[in-house]
């Protein structure tokens, strides 16, 4: 990423509060794709991804394990119980993803210095 967009708070948020806070973002920035994590830190509702793409109005995918993204679509595969289901979303789509989605890596330190000097919107 080129940049990053930080929304802070002093305020414990419940998801739908944190859900209109990403749609104006998204309104404002008018994205084709968002991708979220599907747990926050400090709970496990799973709920905002879902909140979004309702309040938005927009296709959904959710515990996202692979992201392919096909011209005016993206596949989103999933696990389930029994096995893998993939389903195709016209963009722009909210999707929310599973630790599967992608495997950590490590920043080298020139990339963490380079990454220090890109702009932070707060």
């Amino acid at each position: 990423a080129d940049r990053a967009i930080l929304v802070q708070t002093d305020v414990e948020t419940q998801p739908l509060a944190v859900a209109k806070v990403l749609k104006a973002l998204v309104e404002k920035e008018a994205p084709g794709l968002v991708i979220l994590g599907k747990q926050a830190i400090d709970d496990d509702c799973n709920q905002t991804g879902q909140m979004l793409a309702a309040l938005l109005g927009w296709g959904q995918g959710t515990f996202a394990s692979k992201v392919v993204p096909a011209g005016d679509a993206v596949a989103v595969t999933r696990e389930i119980d029994g096995g893998l289901e993939t389903v195709e979303l016209a963009l722009p789509a909210v999707v929310t993803a599973d630790l599967r989605l992608n495997e950590p890596r490590y920043a080298s330190l020139p990339n963490i210095m380079k990454a220090k000097k890109k702009p932070l919107e707060t």
